[in-house]
């Protein structure tokens, strides 16, 4: 027997995202993955970085998957919950987890890292990141692009205006890196299918910045 929406929306409200895990969902939903693979381009950058901070880690995992971690590796997080989860993660591999709102300041000091990830970050303070980044460093991140899943959340709102479909959009963030003082190195973005009873599709985007010597 189908179920309501109601109950539907109650069993997502009773489950735990520590860690924004969704394999509640297994079974249910389908997502295409970035072509690009960004844990393992991000391993390799890390297997040359000496020392290294990951944006908004939400419980870790991404960064506990890295096979060689620099000899120094801070993480932040905002969450309580992923910030025990990413604690319990990472303290074994050597990893500072700091727990921070994600507004400016990083609670670090200046050109203190050669490479800043961060995997899908909710806000991106391009200063800051610009000031923690030493001469010659790195920001690497994949984030979540314009217009993501809109097919599901027009069917819900209705046609939404181009400034909300705008949001995000991988040019306003090389604006932004530039106007830091970071310089673009790769930017690449796609459009991946996302199915359950309702199709729909997410986009994402690849960007790598470089801190002008």
């Amino acid at each position: 027997m189908a179920r309501t929406f109601e109950e539907l929306a109650a069993e997502a409200e009773s489950v735990s995202v520590e860690g924004w895990d969704f394999s509640w969902l297994d079974g249910r939903a389908t997502e295409q993955r970035p072509s690009w693979g960004y844990q393992r381009m991000m391993g390799e950058r890390m297997a040359r970085a000496s020392a290294a901070l990951d944006v908004q880690t939400g419980g870790g995992e991404v960064l506990a998957g890295v096979p060689k971690l620099p000899r120094l590796v801070a993480a932040t997080e905002s969450w309580p919950p992923n910030v025990a989860k990413a604690t319990r993660l990472l303290h074994p591999r050597g990893v500072v987890v700091v727990a921070d709102q994600d507004e400016p300041p990083l609670p670090f000091a200046d050109e203190a890292f050669d490479l800043v990830v961060s995997r899908h970050p909710v806000t991106v303070w391009w200063e800051d990141i610009a000031r923690v980044l030493r001469p010659g460093g790195t920001y690497f991140s994949q984030q979540v692009g314009p217009a993501s899943v809109f097919e599901l959340v027009e069917y819900f709102l209705g046609p939404q205006p181009e400034e909300v479909r705008r949001k995000r959009h991988p040019d306003d963030a090389c604006r932004a890196a530039e106007a830091a003082g970071l310089e673009i190195v790769d930017l690449r973005s796609e459009s991946l299918r996302s199915e359950g009873p309702f199709v729909a599709h997410t986009t994402r985007f690849l960007i790598e910045a470089r801190c002008r010597p």
